[in-house]
């Protein structure tokens, strides 16, 4: 890693926390978790300040609805203290996929490589 390199990766927020971050959250927060993905949830002493440090890349849909619910407030307890129920029928949290090769593309979508098969309509031929 070059210089230029090291640089950028102090400035910018979008590759992990900041500097200013990183000595914010010595100084100031508190540990209240971590999740399955090895994201760690920190708040400051009174407890109104909530924020999150990402385990490799920075992409808020890797929050699950728990910790989702508490950074915002909408729970006052984090997830350690009060666990949310589980339904039966709730499947386990997947990353965001849209944008990558994996994404969801319908049938008849110009991203499958494969041409839908239509019954439903016959195209017009003229005589």
């Amino acid at each position: 890693m070059g210089i230029l390199d090291k640089a950028l990766a102090l400035a910018t927020w979008w590759n992990n926390e900041t500097l200013g971050t990183r000595l914010f959250t010595a100084r100031h927060g508190q540990r209240v978790g971590e999740d399955d993905q090895g994201n760690v949830f920190y708040q400051n002493r009174d407890g109104k300040r909530r924020w999150v440090i990402y385990n490799g890349e920075v992409e808020a849909s890797r929050v699950s609805p728990e910790w989702h619910g508490w950074l915002h407030g909408t729970f006052d307890a984090p997830p350690t203290e009060a666990p949310l129920p589980r339904k039966a029928w709730e499947k386990p949290h997947h990353k965001n996929l849209t944008g990558t090769p994996e994404a969801y593309a319908p049938p008849g979508s110009i991203r499958r490589p494969e041409p839908a098969i239509r019954r439903d309509y016959e195209a017009w031929k003229p005589e």
